[in-house]
């Protein structure tokens, strides 16, 4: 299939009670159209977005069973780039993780086709898969981000749907390079209404922002309804239109939610994510 280009529908299974199917079934997972929440950014085509980046994914909960009717047990990173046409419902995608429980696979390497073939196939784009064992998955060390947390910031915050308005310059305009973080960053799924926990870390380089303002700022997801692809770039295209920064990095990794963890980055940098594990993941 082309490169962005994939055919898209409403998601099938989210809010609703579903059947856990046990045996593998592709139909299970469902796209979403990334161009349906870009259309409220300021540039709408992946030509005209001012990042790059990628969906990193944690799976927890993959097992199938090996020729002998032995269940395997697993783990799984997945990079969904920031251009495919889709990004995957993730109810569905535990769905169709669940369905690998009770097929027969001969080897690690026809697991890791499928997936690389159903979720390339799903999202228009080359998705990475990475599929581990659970010793290999000690490598990704519970850790935090290196910047300076902002929590402890005496605040007062009365607005919690975001507002671009938000954000300040420091008074003294300064040129810095900083990388500041932060755990108060929740969302809520837009279909469910649960809410969606995440750490935020957002490094850049330009007039010094104002902290307080920014933290006022992140704490105004707190009622918003969206998923997590979309509150990261709304927070990347918030910060560079206001503050205007000549280098800027957003990178949420959120709370796991039925063995998936979903972890947006995006950058105008020549950047990748940093390999970690968060305390609350």
């Amino acid at each position: 299939m082309p490169k962005n280009s994939v055919e898209t529908h409403g998601p099938v299974h989210l809010g609703k009670a579903t059947l856990y199917a046990d045996k593998y079934d592709a139909a299970l997972l469902d796209p979403i159209p990334r161009a349906l929440a870009r259309a409220s950014l300021a540039a709408g085509s992946a030509q005209a977005l001012p990042f790059r980046g990628m969906d990193v994914w944690t799976a927890y909960e993959i097992s199938w069973l090996d020729a002998a009717g032995k269940p395997i047990v697993a783990m799984a990173e997945f990079e969904f780039p920031f251009d495919s046409a889709a990004i995957v419902e993730s109810k569905s995608f535990k769905l169709y993780l669940n369905s690998f429980n009770q097929t027969v696979f001969a080897h690690w390497a026809e697991v890791q086709a499928v997936l690389v073939r159903d979720l390339s196939g799903l999202t228009g784009a080359d998705v990475v898969v990475r599929l581990m064992t659970l010793e290999e998955g000690l490598s990704l060390t519970v850790a935090a981000f290196e910047g300076e947390n902002i929590d402890a910031l005496a605040v007062s915050c009365t607005a919690y749907e975001p507002d671009a308005n938000l954000l300040q310059l420091a008074p003294r305009r300064v040129e810095v390079s900083e990388h500041l973080c932060s755990d108060l960053l929740k969302s809520n799924c837009p279909v469910t209404g649960q809410p969606d926990w995440a750490s935020l870390s957002i490094r850049y380089t330009g007039a010094a922002i104002d902290r307080a303002s920014l933290l006022r700022y992140i704490v105004s997801y707190r009622h918003h309804r969206d998923f997590h692809e979309h509150c990261v770039e709304s927070i990347f295209i918030d910060i560079l239109q206001r503050c205007q920064p000549r280098s800027l990095t957003v990178y949420a990794r959120y709370t796991r939610r039925g063995g998936l963890d979903i972890n947006p980055f995006r950058t105008n940098c020549a950047e990748r994510p940093p390999r970690l594990r968060l305390v609350r993941q």
